[in-house]
């Protein structure tokens, strides 16, 4: 089963105040969003990190990742080391800046950033999947955007409006990893 997350920020002191987590510290932001993770995300699963994974160095980053369940696949955010060993590649199945894949017959476009013009925005069954703008001003514009766009769709090739941000920190995301299913039915 696939899932998806983004903007974990593990490490991060002050993303806690810039999101209103609802953490003391780091160290228990790090404990929920690794319970939580684990809690059901299985070895079997592919769990898509659409960016700002961990604000640490690469130490940091070697010992979190071994701690969640199943494969991981990062797809870059602006927070994200520009580089990385061998050895901390190895620990992703895959590391892209965009990726597309099909999702229980769903097209899925990701990328951490908001892509508002996405390919195949026109196809129903097409999503773009994104991070990066948290529960922002920037957020509002996306969520408004997207209404606009399905509230005015009168032509089968006029665009959908399928964004949907994955941030941890989204009320539908609870700090936890999600299947598309239930990303699409909590923005429907």
């Amino acid at each position: 089963m696939n899932r998806y997350i983004s903007d974990l920020h593990f490490g991060h002191a002050n993303i806690i105040r810039f999101d209103g987590r609802p953490f003391a510290d780091t160290k228990q932001m790090e404990e929920t969003l690794i319970n939580n993770w684990n809690g059901v995300v299985t070895e079997k699963d592919t769990t898509f990190i659409l960016g700002d994974f961990c604000w640490g160095t690469e130490p940091e980053w070697k010992r979190i990742v071994p701690q969640l369940n199943g494969d991981k696949v990062l797809i870059r955010g602006n927070h994200d080391l520009k580089s990385m060993s061998s050895g901390l590649k190895k620990m992703f199945q895959d590391i892209k800046e965009y990726k597309e894949i099909t999702d229980d017959g769903k097209h899925v476009i990701m990328c951490h950033y908001p892509i508002l013009l996405y390919k195949s925005s026109y196809n129903p069954d097409c999503y773009m999947l994104c991070g990066h703008v948290h529960t922002t001003r920037e957020n509002d514009f996306l969520n408004k955007w997207r209404e606009e766009l399905k509230r005015s769709r009168t032509m089968n090739s006029h665009n959908c409006g399928n964004i949907i941000n994955v941030g941890c920190m989204m009320p539908y995301m609870g700090y936890t990893p999600r299947t598309l299913q239930e990303l699409i039915k909590a923005n429907s």
